[in-house]
């Protein structure tokens, strides 16, 4: 009974062709042209923080360079001056609270009066692109810058970089677990809303609700179906991910866990919407409404640190930045934004009260 009434969901499904462009379509689009064109911005500002082990001149000098003016306008800076301060970076990067510490090693300004050339540490999340080619750009400038300072000598500082994400990065690996995660949010909200809205308006829901059919068995194989749409897309765009760009998943099992649990979200979420809208018209204005600041608020594009400060409390409402967030950490074992826990906690959450609001507010006609 349950499988005739999916056979039937799914045809009913693969004949709505807007359905099929925003489910399928749009998230495909999305992966292949950030792919082909995507492309670095500036005008970001960025926690960094400069240890400076050099009792010295140089080190000093550095360190000056790095609070002038000019720098403040990318770099918010944080000073020490211990390798305890050192560590307590450390821990702060891989926790996502700064983004970069710069180490300047003890002995420094011996080895430059010696003509010894020495390297400066850098310590960033590769994972996040393209905030750190921008860093560790502007580090590598002023390093020159300073050993420019040093007339008539060779250059005696160079930057040296690591990563605390042992995978090497590029943008389109930041960009594709936001794409899944927007393509899971656009099943939700156009692959089920204004299919069961339009259901309902053809009143194909009151005469199914009329017969002897338990209604669970109906809303399992509509879930069932949307299941499978979620494993058909999220193969596609993963498999383009995978073997056109080279995108890395680091922890598939993990993954595939957090998007069934972002798709039963987002479900749930789209059985909620359908149950307010009484017309389609009016399920495509919500749905609309909801799409809309999900699509840029959530940071599936960009590191929430770029978005501007007045629109956190938007950002921390919003289910899909913690889906976002979740994939990110188990694609690309990104420094997270919010701990895997909270996002465990807000996509359970949401699933749990769209399902009960969705279970009271449903009509079959």
């Amino acid at each position: 009974m349950v499988i005739s009434l999916y056979i039937a969901a799914l045809k009913e499904y693969l004949r709505d062709r807007t359905t099929l462009f925003w489910t399928l379509a749009f998230p495909i689009l999305f992966i292949v042209l950030f792919g082909l064109i995507f492309s670095q911005s500036g005008g970001s500002t960025y926690t960094v923080a400069v240890v400076n082990l050099d009792t010295g001149p140089t080190g000093q000098r550095i360190v000056q360079v790095f609070q002038s003016p000019d720098l403040a306008k990318v770099f918010k800076i944080k000073t020490g001056t211990t390798v305890t301060d050192e560590n307590a970076f450390q821990d702060q990067l891989k926790n996502g609270k700064i983004d970069m510490v710069i180490v300047i090693p003890p002995g420094l300004s011996q080895n430059a009066q010696s003509g010894q050339t020495t390297s400066v540490q850098l310590y960033y999340d590769a994972s996040k692109q393209p905030s750190g080619q921008i860093m560790v750009g502007t580090v590598q400038g002023v390093l020159t810058q300073i050993n420019q300072e040093m007339t008539g000598k060779a250059p005696l500082l160079q930057a040296q970089t690591q990563s605390v994400n042992t995978t090497t990065l590029g943008a389109i690996d930041f960009l594709v677990p936001g794409i899944l995660a927007m393509s899971l949010m656009q099943l939700g909200l156009f692959g089920t809303t204004l299919p069961i809205v339009s259901l309902r308006e053809r009143k194909i829901l009151r005469r199914l609700g009329a017969t002897p059919l338990p209604r669970w068995a109906l809303l399992t194989s509509q879930v069932l179906l949307r299941l499978t749409i979620t494993l058909f897309q999220t193969a596609l765009i993963l498999g383009i991910g995978y073997y056109a760009f080279g995108v890395h998943i680091a922890n598939p099992a993990q993954t595939a866990g957090i998007i069934v649990l972002g798709s039963l979200m987002f479900i749930s979420l789209g059985y909620f919407l359908a149950s307010i809208a009484k017309t389609q018209d009016a399920a495509s204005g919500i749905t609309q409404a909801v799409n809309f600041p999900m699509l840029f608020l959530s940071g599936i594009f960009f590191p929430l640190s770029d978005l501007p400060d007045f629109l956190n409390w938007i950002v921390r409402i919003i289910p899909l930045t913690y889906l976002a967030d979740a994939m990110r950490q188990m694609m690309i074992n990104s420094t997270p934004s919010f701990p895997i826990t909270t996002d465990l906690a807000v996509i359970a959450g949401w699933t749990v009260v769209c399902g009960i609001l969705a279970a009271r507010l449903f009509s079959w006609e």
